[in-house]
């Protein structure tokens, strides 16, 4: 499987990193929004070819499919880009940043016939998998998530403290995580939401502190607390309360209630969350079906985030 990544930041080196552990893929091209960047990246990866234009990937035979760890911006264009140009594609979490975006890249997929795949992450880290094969098998059911998804960005940078040339968003990217999740692993429909926000960044323009509820058919419930002013642990915290027991999930890592540490490391090939949804991709490519997380499974998500923007505006 030959793969163009989009993408010079934090992101784009994890799916690196995860594709360099899956056989049969690699990465034959990555392209970035500056020369000297993208060029430096690709030789400190050992990329043969880079770009600063989606074009010149997509222009490009060998390519198969593209993975999109760019701004959040471009996502839906640049998905659809790929697809129109016959390469599959898997966009970094979130699809877009509003409903008609995401809704255009469905339609193309559906066009096209090509996998497109959303990076939510969450159901493909070991410790959510747990959690998901115990109710799978009727052994759990979530009465309540509460998750706390924390960061301290007062300033306009990525993961790695470097600066951004874009604003990430609580509701559109973080808060997405959560919301799928939280029907996915219920296994119900998300009937009603609500959301308050707090004061707007005096230069970012956005929420710095947010605020989710949230019901699904199955009756479970789910309170979302997020926040970018928070000086602390920073990363997102999920506590699953349910029927017959109690389970704290971060990133990766199980425990349980009492702070008794769940083994996670034979639910999968791998501990790593980002890795585990490459394998996916290029499995679902490979065996001509589609993917867990695949643009039709993750709609849902983003018709709510839709109605949760519109609840603020009104």
């Amino acid at each position: 499987m030959k793969i163009a990544l989009g993408g010079t930041g934090a992101f784009a080196t994890k799916h690196l990193d995860g594709i360099a552990n899956i056989d049969g893929a690699e990465v034959v091209s990555v392209f970035g929004r500056t020369p000297d960047r993208t060029e430096a990246y690709a030789a400190e990866h050992d990329i043969a070819h880079w770009a600063t234009e989606l074009d010149d990937v997509l222009a490009n035979d060998e390519v198969e499919a593209v993975i999109l760890a760019t701004p959040t911006q471009m996502h839906a264009a640049q998905a659809i880009a790929c697809m129109e140009a016959g390469k599959h594609v898997e966009v970094e979490i979130p699809l877009a940043d509003t409903l008609a975006d995401a809704e255009a890249v469905l339609a193309t997929q559906e066009r096209t016939g090509l996998t497109c795949m959303v990076g939510h992450t969450r159901r493909f880290n070991p410790s959510h998998q747990w959690v998901h094969n115990k109710i799978q098998a009727g052994d759990f059911n979530i009465q309540q998530m509460d998750v706390q998804t924390y960061f301290f960005r007062r300033t306009n940078s990525n993961a790695k403290g470097e600066a951004r040339s874009w604003t990430d968003h609580l509701l559109w990217h973080h808060a997405a995580h959560t919301v799928d999740l939280f029907a996915y692993q219920t296994g119900g429909e998300i009937v009603a939401a609500n959301v308050l926000e707090g004061p707007h960044h005096p230069d970012l323009g956005i929420a710095m502190d947010m605020s989710i509820q949230m019901k699904t058919s199955v009756g479970a419930i789910l309170t979302l607390s997020l926040s970018f002013n928070n000086d602390g642990p920073l990363g997102t915290f999920f506590r699953y309360i349910g029927d017959t027991g109690t389970y704290l999930a971060r990133y990766d890592d199980l425990i349980t209630g009492r702070d008794e540490v769940i083994d996670v490391s034979q639910v999968a090939v791998s501990m790593n969350g980002i890795e585990l949804q490459d394998r996916e991709f290029i499995s679902a490519i490979n065996e001509g079906r589609e993917p867990n997380s695949s643009v039709q499974q993750v709609m849902s998500c983003y018709e709510w985030l839709h109605k949760l923007e519109q609840q603020l505006e009104n």
